[in-house]
């Protein structure tokens, strides 16, 4: 039962892996929504929020106007607030420190291969020049959308930044990407999810970037046809979970977490820990660049703020845990290179 039957009203595009991440996960938990196809330049009587991200949800307040809220993991907790049964968020405070941390990991560190891919390959970007700007219901000439199409790309391009893609850092978001499928494949071997038999939050955020990076953009679809099917399907599958009929036994417990399931933070030990400690570093002294070193290679792109919080409140996430589930999530990540994210 709900706190409100209205439906859930956002602005989204079928090219945003968070708008794919938070409508996945609202047809699992079966929540009424309404979602508008378009962006912060149209529609235009929306209130726009700060940063104009997408998606972008529609809350109305106590006093009648309309409030405009951004950033997919609260929303997500808003909504266990909000809505009760077919929870994503695993009962168990260790394993939902652990789904945490795996969203966090495809938001924040999947999204790198997904922007690389889409915007460095000349065939990649052009493919999203075309598409991206069709994703709307409003009828719009060939010659009306030929200087958008350019706009996008060279929009999308210049900000590569803000991700850390450039030609240095292309080797490893390039083999970090290839790693992660394999690892994923492997542990769909024998999980129906990364939380066991039911998803969690981090399984939509993973699903996320996945309906770009397997999905849609030819380069990174055809590795992950080549070299994992398996994830090429999951992907189609976690689109519209609203069949499932999950039971609280179908969550992963602190006895069977799997081994395949810790490769995986093997891989965010190996890249996402060192460049968000690194991040936060730079941002901390008002630095002008991000300089480590990621799997024996150089690593270089701008301070990122925004990711910078994230692994503040990662910490404060793992602070609240109690002495027994700090000391589930330590046997599992120990040796796997993700410790300094919690200290």
């Amino acid at each position: 039962m709900s706190v409100s039957q209205a439906p859930v009203s956002f602005l989204g595009a079928p090219g945003s892996p968070y708008t794919r991440k938070m409508l996945a996960a609202l047809r699992y938990r079966r929540i009424p929504y309404r979602l508008i196809i378009g962006s912060h330049r149209n529609p235009t009587d929306l209130p726009k929020p700060k940063p104009q991200l997408l998606p972008t949800f529609y809350f109305t307040k106590a006093d009648g106007s309309i409030e405009a809220v951004v950033d997919s993991t609260p929303l997500l907790r808003r909504f266990e607030r909000d809505f009760a049964g077919r929870s994503i968020v695993p009962p168990d405070p260790a394993i939902a420190f652990l789904d945490y941390l795996l969203e966090d990991f495809a938001d924040e560190w999947l999204t790198k291969p997904m922007f690389h891919y889409r915007w460095h390959f000349a065939a990649d970007a052009a493919q999203a020049g075309e598409i991206l700007p069709r994703w709307s219901t409003r009828p719009v000439s060939e010659a009306t959308l030929a200087p958008v199409k350019t706009f996008v790309k060279q929009r999308q391009i210049s900000r590569l930044y803000v991700v850390g893609s450039n030609d240095t850092t292309a080797p490893v978001i390039e083999a970090s990407y290839r790693r992660f499928l394999q690892a994923m494949k492997t542990h769909l071997e024998t999980s129906g999810f990364l939380m066991g038999a039911r998803p969690g939050a981090s399984d939509f955020a993973t699903y996320g970037q996945l309906t770009q990076l397997a999905r849609f953009d030819p380069t990174p679809m055809a590795i992950a046809l080549a070299e994992a099917p398996r994830v090429y399907a999951w992907t189609e599958v976690v689109e519209d979970l609203s069949g499932m009929e999950p039971t609280d036994s179908d969550w992963m417990t602190r006895e069977n977490i799997p081994e395949t399931l810790r490769q995986l933070f093997v891989e965010m030990g190996r890249t996402y820990m060192p460049v968000m400690l690194a991040n936060a570093q730079a941002v901390v002294r008002g630095a002008d660049e991000v300089e480590t070193e990621v799997d024996g290679l150089r690593w270089t792109q701008q301070p990122f703020p925004y990711q910078a919080k994230c692994l503040q409140w990662i910490r404060e996430e793992h602070a609240r845990l109690d002495t027994d589930a700090k000391a589930c999530v330590a046997r599992l990540l120990a040796g796997t290179g993700c410790e300094p994210l919690l200290a």
